[in-house]
């Protein structure tokens, strides 16, 4: 496999904003195929139409799970990675119980953790516990999350939705997303057969590869084809 083709394996192509329409999922998912990215990242009720768009290529359809605050109750969270199993999803981004953790309540976080990861393995897919790290800042917490995926048998560990906007000092609200000490730190503390992704943030092909220098093997991206363009162009390969 080329460099590009590798760096494309990567992405996981991320069609998640609420303003997207149909239209917009299916050129999204055109975009996919064409670079033939890892997979496509979609909101629930868009999995069947992904499917349907990306059937015949090697690239998997992705759905979100309690998504972008975690707020579901477990029962829920397990129902809609089910669902969306039934419905042709291959991977599934959820997003853990947020205020559960920073409170401490570890029992119910590894419960949460592993009842959808089981759910999602029985249904022949992957799942990646996104621990958002702008709300989540605490290492100490970063580390116990770690460790709790690697226990329960998560496929992955994430950074984040880009979605985790916090209040700045100017009062206007933003996210950091995926950060190399991040990366770097749920690299160190998860197991050999967790994988780590990172999300939110990556924009450009210099970000993609210092996230894969620090560990991650899977990227979250909406600027996919601005990042594989300059990849072909730096590194003189043409994928198509």
């Amino acid at each position: 496999m080329t460099i590009v083709k590798d760096l494309a394996k990567m992405i996981d192509h991320s069609i998640l904003q609420p303003t997207h329409t149909d239209e917009d999922l299916l050129t999204q998912c055109e975009v996919a195929r064409k670079f033939d990215v890892a997979s496509v990242c979609v909101k629930p009720y868009a999995v069947k139409t992904a499917v349907s768009k990306l059937t015949g290529s090697s690239v998997a359809v992705g759905c979100v799970i309690g998504f972008p605050h975690g707020n579901s109750s477990t029962k829920v969270k397990v129902f809609e990675a089910e669902q969306a199993c039934i419905d042709g999803a291959k991977e599934i981004d959820m997003v853990i119980n947020i205020g559960k953790t920073l409170g401490g309540d570890w029992d119910y976080v590894e419960n949460e953790i592993k009842a959808v990861t089981d759910i999602c393995h029985r249904n022949g897919a992957i799942i990646k516990v996104i621990f958002e790290t702008d709300y989540v800042t605490k290492t100490e917490d970063k580390i116990r999350l770690c460790e709790i995926c690697t226990r329960v048998g998560a496929d992955f560990v994430k950074t984040s939705t880009g979605y985790g906007f916090v209040k700045q000092p100017n009062g206007d609200f933003n996210y950091k997303g995926a950060t190399l000490a991040d990366v770097k730190l749920m690299r160190k503390y998860s197991g050999p057969g967790v994988q780590v992704k990172c999300a939110g943030g990556v924009r450009t092909l210099d970000d993609l590869l210092k996230m894969r220098t620090a560990g991650a093997t899977r990227s979250g991206a909406t600027a996919t084809e601005a990042i594989l363009t300059e990849a072909m162009k730096r590194f003189g390969e043409n994928i198509f």
